[in-house]
């Protein structure tokens, strides 16, 4: 069974890549998830310079700007990749972040240093593992 997704392929890669490549060099990602972050098809490693400041507003202003049904996947989604939900809980796991919106989205995923990894291990979990290499669902 798949689930159905409604944020848009590539959308999602692009966020999933800028979330990790904020993560660059903070102290709270382990170092082998900051060295395997990829930008442009090349490895990015601790001694490239990344303004993860800036990225971090464009991060905060694009998540909070998309659709809240949109953000509400992404949070279910996170959910999910860490173990929280499984697949057959998908419906539950995404009424449970509408229920629960009260902050804003980007404040809570980007307080979740790995939030991106738990984000593509949601899709995996929910069978759409293929959107990282193709951008389809």
């Amino acid at each position: 069974m798949v689930n159905v997704l409604t944020i848009e392929p590539g959308y999602l890669r692009r966020l999933l890549f800028k979330m990790r490549a904020t993560s660059l060099g903070d102290e709270d990602t382990p170092r082998d998830a900051r060295d395997n972050a990829v930008a442009g098809g090349h490895h990015i490693t601790l001694n490239e310079e990344v303004d993860t400041d800036a990225m971090h507003g464009e991060l905060v202003e694009e998540i909070d700007g998309i659709d809240p049904e949109h953000q509400y996947e992404l949070v279910a989604l996170m959910w999910v990749g860490r173990g929280d939900f499984g697949q057959e809980d998908w419906d539950e796991a995404l009424a449970l972040a509408t229920e629960r919106s009260d902050t804003p989205t980007s404040r809570y995923l980007l307080s979740h240093p790995m939030a991106a990894d738990d984000i593509a291990s949601g899709l995996e979990e929910l069978g759409h593992d293929h959107l990282l290499q193709d951008g389809a669902y």
